[in-house]
């Protein structure tokens, strides 16, 4: 059968108008045996929350930025920020990484033309429980340079 590529898509079942456009769908779907199309059906991957990001840029960032020293020196929020997304956001090339942590099409990394290697990934990336991992390891790190989260100078 030589057929068009399958354009991807999604349903999300929160009704039984979606239930029926999927069964619709499926009922229509080519048959392909030597290039057949794949049905998956999963919880839906929630996106971090919005007051997740509030509470790490106001919280463990400003803590952070406010009182950590490293090597005789303070570093911006956003310094920070950056450096803990190298160092905590999940590696999808990693053998320990876990799918349930980001969204669909999530990357940490990516090649340039030269060569280098360039982060790509993004807090906005992350599930509702990724990121609840990821304010753990920022918290956690801010503790053991010794910031006490909640206090401002």
């Amino acid at each position: 059968m030589n057929r068009q590529p399958f354009q991807q898509r999604t349903f999300r079942l929160v009704g039984q108008q979606q239930v029926a456009g999927l069964i619709g769908l499926i009922g229509n779907l080519p048959i392909d045996a030597a290039n057949p199309l794949e049905v998956v059906i999963r919880e839906e991957k929630k996106a971090r929350k919005p007051d997740q990001n509030s509470l790490y840029w106001a919280g463990p960032l400003r803590d952070i930025s406010e009182q950590a020293w490293v090597c005789g020196s303070q570093y911006s929020a956003e310094t920070w920020h950056e450096h803990f997304k190298r160092e905590y956001l999940p590696d999808d090339l990693s053998a320990g990484f876990d799918g349930r942590d980001v969204k669909d099409g999530y990357r940490k990394w990516t090649t340039t033309p030269s060569g280098s290697v360039v982060l790509i990934g993004s807090t906005t990336q992350l599930t509702v429980r990724g990121m609840a991992e990821y304010l753990d390891q920022v918290y956690a790190y801010g503790a053991s340079m010794g910031v006490q989260f909640g206090a401002r100078q």
